[in-house]
């Protein structure tokens, strides 16, 4: 013990985890006090770090206020009951982890440590969070799983930094739109509570990856939930849903969806756009699949077992998913008559521009247009646009006047050349994706012309970046991606885009990780996998926490075991950050 309390004297930090401790030594409280013979008290450091967990600690004294530039406490796997109101006293503290313990509640008190940005108070008998928590403006990451909480107390709304947010197994019966609003969720999990529907405004939530309702009393997802489109995981097993909302189809980024065990009697065709990989519909009234399913190619795995379905063999259904897609898609009828089929496309583009007129949205994607239709430039007041997996070769010159346009989907076509003067005529245009285009070199000054981009995709366009491509022309940039472009190393002016969040730099044959990437302070999502990354800059770690996802499969690296790249994102970050020499 007193070896351990030498070293933290030395470096502010002290572990005295698994130790079979009944009580905080006296010495902790006041480490300053007992300095021993051959120590230098001017070299003496306070207290930053300490580590109590899996001992038999029954309770804090108020003398933890002692500690007062404590920034990181952890006291979990105890048998705490109560806390002290000390915990208010601690101004620098960071990260305050009490799972594991029997606390039945939080100080108010808690509020005045306002510096606090991780709080897990997890698997203990809370039945409520304190008020004062919203005064914690710095809060991003709160885990309060495995508790009794009824309600959210609404003062959370003024937590506007929250990007983590963990209450599975509780009592909770409604989740306030009025927090939903306030929030920048990147994850949210309130699996196994009593939840019957989910908040009107879930849609608020445009940068949430991962959803989980699984186990509650949800009844219906709203149509909203297509404004969450980062969403890649989306778990609602074990509810109450009868039908899914047409709107669930418009999310591209999503991977896993996740229905198990509901009372869904069909899968809607709009659905049938997802580019899932994992899709779960066992133990639902299923009678039948629309052939579409077929065309959803990404499948790796779907499951319907459990579903009374009539018009597939069993052995179909619980066979190989590619042979099910096969047998789907062979069920799709072909229109021989050209004709006919004009006629159909016609009307389906004349329904859609229809529609826009309210949504200001259109979406003609996979209608095998040559051509950009006329319905396109038509309605002036047009916002989205989505003319994704067509065969058109080039924009028309009346597209220059969609002023309003702001976003701007191209994907997959047969566009060559970059529609630099188009794209000038277009002064709120934030989002371009070009990507799967046999697209040629974008002029050096190409990126000028749309120099208000918030997103940008030009994956797949391996030929099209100029030698020193111009990103530096896109200061608002906040996504962009670059997979499949055969990057032998990383265009140094993406280092210049301060508000960059996500990067996807996959499928390329990139080396080397700039030290520079450390400046990229906005980034959530980086995304390197399958390159030829054998290192990594100990700098990434300075990412912390603000990097949530960080890719590296499919790369030879060497430097990091992977014990360590099993622990994922926060554990490789660590990592490369205690790798950081110190000055």
């Amino acid at each position: 013990m007193e070896r351990a309390l030498k070293a933290a004297r030395a470096s502010g930090s002290l572990n005295l985890s698994n130790r079979a401790l009944r009580e905080v030594p006296d010495e902790v409280y006041r480490s300053l006090d007992a300095i021993g013979e051959g120590e230098k008290w001017w070299e003496a450091v306070e207290l930053q770090k300490l580590i109590l967990a899996h001992n038999d600690i029954e309770s804090l004294r108020e003398d933890l206020k002692n500690l007062s530039l404590l920034s990181v406490l952890n006291v979990s796997n105890n048998k705490l009951v109560h806390l002290p109101a000390a915990i208010g006293e601690l101004p620098m503290l960071k990260s305050l982890d009490l799972s594991h313990n029997s606390i039945v509640n939080i100080p108010e008190v808690i509020g005045s440590a306002t510096s606090l940005v991780k709080l897990d108070c997890s698997n203990n008998k809370l039945k409520d969070l304190p008020n004062s928590l919203g005064r914690c403006s710095d809060l991003s990451e709160l885990k309060a799983s495995n508790n009794c909480i009824t309600s959210l107390p609404e003062d959370l709304a003024h937590c506007s930094k929250l990007i983590k947010l963990d209450v599975e197994g509780n009592k909770l019966t409604m989740l306030s739109e009025n927090m939903i609003a306030s929030w920048v969720l990147t994850e949210l999990n309130a699996s196994r509570n009593l939840l019957t529907g989910l908040p009107e405004n879930i849609g608020r939530l445009s940068r949430l990856i991962r959803l989980d309702f699984h186990q509650n009393r949800i009844s219906s997802i709203p149509a909203s939930i297509k404004g969450c489109c980062s969403l890649a995981e989306f778990y609602m097993g074990n509810n109450v849903l009868s039908s899914l909302p047409a709107e669930i189809g418009a999310l591209s980024l999503l991977g896993t969806l996740d229905l198990h065990s509901n009372q869904l009697k069909e899968y809607p065709v709009e659905a049938c756009k997802l580019r899932l990989q994992v899709l779960d519909l066992s133990n639902n009234s299923l009678s039948g699949l629309p052939p579409e399913i077929g065309m959803m190619t990404t499948l790796r795995k779907l499951v319907l077992t459990g579903n009374p379905l009539r018009t597939l063999r069993s052995s179909l259904v619980s066979g190989p998913t590619p042979a099910l897609l096969k047998f789907l898609r062979s069920r799709l009828s072909t229109d021989e008559d050209s004709e006919a089929a004009t006629t159909a496309k016609e009307n389906v583009v004349t329904m859609a521009a229809r529609l826009s007129i309210t949504s200001k949205e259109l979406s003609l994607e996979g209608m095998g247009l040559s051509a950009v239709p006329a319905q396109v430039w038509e309605s002036s007041e047009i916002v989205k646009v989505d003319l994704s997996r067509n065969s058109i070769q080039e924009l028309p010159p009346e597209l220059t006047s969609c002023v309003s346009l702001q976003a701007l989907i191209l994907s997959r076509n047969k566009i060559q050349e970059w529609p630099g003067v188009i794209l000038k005529s277009l002064p709120n245009l934030s989002c371009l994706k070009l990507d799967n285009n046999p697209l040629r070199q974008i002029p050096a000054d190409g990126f000028q012309a749309v120099s208000k981009l918030q997103i940008l995709d030009l994956s797949g366009n391996s030929a099209s970046l100029p030698d020193n491509p111009a990103f530096s022309s896109l200061p608002q940039l906040q996504e962009l991606y670059l997979r499949r472009m055969q990057l032998c190393e990383v265009p140094s002016d993406i280092l210049s885009l301060q508000q960059l969040q996500i990067l996807d730099l996959s499928q390329n044959s990139l080396q080397l990780i700039p030290e520079g990437f450390k400046n990229l302070t906005s980034l959530t999502e980086l995304n390197l996998s399958d390159n030829s990354i054998s290192t990594l800059p100990p700098e990434l770690g300075l990412l912390e926490p603000s990097l949530q996802a960080l890719r590296l499969d499919g790369n030879p690296l060497r430097s990091i075991r992977r014990t360590i790249l099993d622990r994922g994102t926060k554990g490789v970050l660590k990592y490369l950050k205690d790798k950081i020499p110190e000055h």
